[in-house]
């Protein structure tokens, strides 16, 4: 037979063998240098599409850019509210818990090919233990199914005795997939411009928070950033070119730059200069605390992808780019089209498209939001929930330790600025309505209220109040979401944080035994 493309995982470099005439079993054995796959599953144009990571900043762009070319996409990811509300033509979008393997069989029923962006980062903790089990679970799920390719996302890889955990997480990751018998594509990247990368955000942070740049010493390491724009192309064109065989492809952009280099350039374009000084300390040194008063990007994320930076980390894309040709964009270019974009971020669904939150927002507040809430369980009705999150600003008042949102709100006349007082008398809320110093932004009937953040505060934040009906049961969410302004903003959240759990926690308590209440009554 005649091969195409066929992959070989060969130290130190990885090699894309094309015309290569070779029968079955020689492409199933394992070779000295690397381990040769193969795969015997008939390849096709694939048609159905599943996303799984679909709420994550690539899944979000990447399923965007699949319904604009017509593609049928099943978008999946544990919270999949805000996608749901862009109703994207051909996307249907799906709640999936992928610790649950039960659901995962249903979820392939159907689909060509599988778009695989789940990471662990956030969860903390040994995030290598929960890669490995997820991408275990849908490894045996594909082994029962007719999916006919897995494109996965990951990252460039550093020799084996020098990775760190998040490098050492994304090898397990492609190892176990391949193992499913389906033909795994593993596109890996470094560096990613664009609004709300991660390794993007906490270089932002840092230039727009600092006064002074003290990076590690990884920040002369080398790597070659992509556009996001460029990555999103590779990915959906990989879409035309399937294979029977396992491939390992290198994104790259067209310049090959140190972090300092980036920094240097990214301050040029943004017009925020600093003083860059490395200093010779090891990344493990960098905390968490730290990481909290620097960027907004999660810390738990923030400290996997800098551990992550020592090594040059250089893409070869010479056969991404024989397959895919495209014109790839420049450092410079890519950084000012993301600081464009990040001016759109509050003209969103998550801030009700308020005019009045669009002007408030600034270049310079985090991308990525902080949060306090709770939730809770209750076998309240929704419209009972529903009657009493509208008294907010009543009776009531803020159902919980109404003394310190009084002692908070006296804070503001200390710096002079006084607030609103009242509500409207109507039982229920509508968007425009404001309740003293907050203003409603959001009114999904018995779903969802948010009000806009109106006291004075280094930042932009909102307060929502979700409800989720699961059946024998309701969830009630009260929660806050922050975008501080510089290390300020970031700073006033961490002092807030004790009091917003503490008053959220008895404020979704309270709302539920009052809601317990009247559905108790209606039952009666």
């Amino acid at each position: 037979m005649q091969a195409q493309g066929v992959l070989i995982n060969a130290s130190p470099v990885v090699r894309l063998v094309t015309h290569l005439d070779v029968n079955r079993q020689q492409l199933s054995e394992v070779v000295a240098t690397g381990r040769l796959f193969y795969n015997a599953k008939e390849s096709g144009v694939s048609q159905s599409v599943l996303v799984l990571g679909a709420s994550g900043y690539i899944g979000q762009h990447l399923v965007r850019e699949l319904s604009a070319r017509g593609y049928p996409v099943l978008a999946a990811a544990r919270h999949i509210d805000r996608l749901q509300k862009l109703a994207l033509p051909g996307v249907t979008c799906r709640s999936v818990d992928l610790n649950q393997p039960q659901d995962l069989p249903a979820l392939l029923t159907g689909i060509d090919t599988l778009y695989y962006l789940v990471h662990g980062m956030g969860e903390g903790g040994d995030f290598i233990a929960h890669e490995r089990r997820v991408a275990t679970y849908v490894r045996d799920a594909l082994r029962q199914s007719s999916v006919r390719q897995v494109i996965f996302l990951s990252s460039l890889q550093a020799p084996a005795q020098e990775q760190s955990d998040h490098l050492r997480a994304r090898q397990i990751t492609g190892d176990l997939l391949r193992e499913s018998g389906v033909p795994v594509t593993e596109l890996r990247a470094g560096i990613i411009v664009g609004a709300g990368s991660a390794a993007f955000e906490v270089m932002r942070d840092m230039v727009y928070n600092l006064p002074v740049l003290t990076p590690p010493r990884w920040v002369r390491s080398r790597t070659t950033p992509v556009a996001l724009e460029n990555l999103l192309v590779d990915l959906v064109e990989l879409l035309n070119h399937p294979s029977d065989m396992h491939r390992v492809f290198e994104a790259a952009g067209p310049e090959v730059l140190s972090y300092q280099q980036q920094f240097i350039r990214f301050m040029a374009v943004s017009g925020k200069h600093r003083p860059l000084i490395p200093i010779p300390l090891p990344t493990r040194w960098i905390s968490v605390w730290f990481l909290n008063v620097i960027t907004s990007v999660p810390p738990t994320i923030a400290k996997a992808l800098i551990q992550g930076l020592k090594h040059d980390l250089i893409a070869d894309d010479r056969a991404l780019r024989a397959l895919i040709p495209q014109t790839l964009i420049p450092f410079d270019q890519a950084v000012r089209r993301t600081l464009k974009e990040e001016e759109q971020l509050v003209n969103s669904s998550d801030w009700g498209y308020d005019d009045q939150a669009f002007a408030r927002w600034r270049p310079e507040y985090g991308y990525y939001p902080k949060q306090a809430g709770c939730t809770v369980a209750t076998q309240a009705s929704r419209q009972a929930l529903w009657q009493v999150v509208n008294q907010i600003g009543g009776e009531e008042e803020y159902f919980f330790g109404n003394l310190l949102w009084k002692t908070r709100g006296a804070m503001e006349l200390l710096v002079g600025h006084r607030l609103a007082k009242g509500r409207p008398q109507r039982a229920y809320l509508q968007t425009g309505d404001t309740v003293d110093s907050w203003k409603v932004i959001i009114v999904e009937e018995e779903k969802q209220l948010t009000l806009l953040f109106g006291m004075k505060a280094p930042g932009l934040g909102r307060l929502s109040f979700t409800i989720n009906d699961k059946g024998d049961r309701r969830e009630l969410d009260v929660r806050a979401w922050w975008h501080p302004h510089g290390m300020p903003g970031l700073i006033y959240w961490l002092l807030m944080i004790p009091a917003h759990l503490f008053i959220f926690r008895g404020m979704a308590q309270r709302i539920a035994r009052l809601a317990e209440q009247i559905s108790g009554r209606v039952e009666g």
